[in-house]
């Protein structure tokens, strides 16, 4: 695969506010919760005010996902619309956030590669005026983000008309970006849409039914991706989706009860631990005892980048002889059996360092905070996903690719 230095992921690390600003009555922040803000995506809590009027179209209802693609597959973005009359914006569909930020025209410069909200021509606009400062961590690619690699992303929360998909709310609650520093976001997509258990989007829509099903394929057969509002599109897969409960509340996470590598398994890999789900990341993450352990048990040539903390690399020319196979177990709702979801040996590499090109990067990172486990697109980009927020569940069947 192509070498990995030109996508710029995101992972916000810090929420200064400068006036307290939150969507709806967060929760208090657990000691778990805080262990995740530099890694991921700021969450903003689970219960948000009632927010009336919505409009729902009847049945399933599907948009296309863009592959934003550089060697591997790194984000999928698709449109919605805000505003009346609306205006278009390219989001990614996170389902490690919350909350929706698009940039507004006040951004200027600082946006300069986005497409911007024009508050003025809107007629169903709202300033709620209160602004906070997020400070992000930057990688580029797939790497983590560098210590001293930081922007500053100033946002001020509003209440608009946002459509998604056939879903239309009515004064929901999102940020318009007014700064970025210290230089634009240099990205093919305009913001972020949040899709967690928690997401004030889902509440203010009052949907029949709060499921939506996501399909990712990988670029090199046909990059494929699609988002299905209120139900799944039972076209993109041909096996029962399987399902295993949430146990992570407002956010997207599954008990694992275990790691097998190409079939066998560990002291430290047959244990049971939480694996966070996020479609806004690349790849995987891991705590260290478990990602040493995967590659211990992959090839002990595989080693640790000191040039880029928390990344790991091999030799180009051995990728195509390694068997990699990652089976992880989780448990089936209700009595039904575990099941295994398996990322193939083609995706142990996620392409060459830039600047070692002979030495590629492996797909799991290791993340400062002790404890994190989080999968990304590399796995997605294999199963047709159904995210069920009514029973809390989510259910995996896969798509052949």
């Amino acid at each position: 695969m192509a070498g990995t230095t030109s996508c710029l992921t995101l992972f916000l690390i810090l929420a200064a506010t400068t006036t307290a600003l939150s969507i709806g009555n967060p929760i208090p922040h657990s000691n778990k919760r805080v262990s995740l803000i530099s890694t991921t995506k700021y969450k903003f809590g689970n219960r948000h005010r009632p927010q009336p009027q919505s409009n729902w179209v009847k049945g399933p209802s599907s948009e296309r996902l863009l592959d934003f693609f550089n060697g591997t597959d790194l984000q999928w973005f698709g449109n919605i619309s805000v505003g009346t009359p609306p205006q278009t914006f390219t989001v990614i569909f996170d389902t490690g956030s919350s909350a929706l930020e698009i940039p507004g025209t006040a951004c200027g410069a600082a946006c300069i590669n986005q497409r911007q909200f024009n508050a003025s021509a809107s007629s169903t606009f709202a300033d709620q005026n209160k602004s906070t400062t997020f400070t992000f961590g930057t990688a580029f690619g797939v790497t983590p983000p560098p210590v001293n690699g930081t922007f500053n992303l100033t946002v001020n929360l509003i209440t608009e008309t946002v459509s998604v998909v056939g879903l239309t709310a009515h004064k929901h609650e999102m940020f318009l970006i007014t700064d970025s520093k210290p230089i634009p976001l240099d990205v093919p997509f305009d913001g972020i849409m949040g899709m967690s258990p928690g997401s004030p989007f889902f509440q203010a829509a009052k949907a029949p039914r709060s499921l939506f099903g996501m399909l990712f394929t990988p670029h090199d057969k046909g990059g494929e991706g699609e988002l299905t509002m209120g139900g799944v599109d039972r076209t993109k897969f041909k096996s029962p989706l399987v399902f295993s409960p949430v146990v992570g509340g407002d956010e997207w996470v599954l008990q694992s009860l275990g790691v097998a590598v190409n079939g066998k398994t560990s002291s430290v890999l047959n244990t049971s631990f939480p694996v966070i789900f996020d479609t806004g990341t690349s790849n995987m993450l891991f705590a260290k005892d478990i990602a040493l352990e995967i590659y211990d048990m992959i090839s002990p040539d595989i080693v640790p980048n000191e040039d880029v903390p928390g990344t790991f690399g091999i030799a180009c020319d051995r990728i195509p002889s390694l068997p990699a196979e990652i089976d992880i177990t989780f448990p089936g709702t209700s009595s039904r059996a575990p099941f295994n979801l398996t990322l193939p040996s083609s995706e142990l590499s996620v392409g060459p360092f830039a600047d070692k090109p002979d030495i590629c990067q492996t797909l799991i990172n290791v993340p400062d905070q002790p404890g994190l486990n989080l999968v990304g697109l590399s796995l997605f980009k294999h199963y047709y996903t159904a995210w069920d927020m009514d029973a809390l569940q989510i259910g995996f069947s896969p798509n052949g690719f």
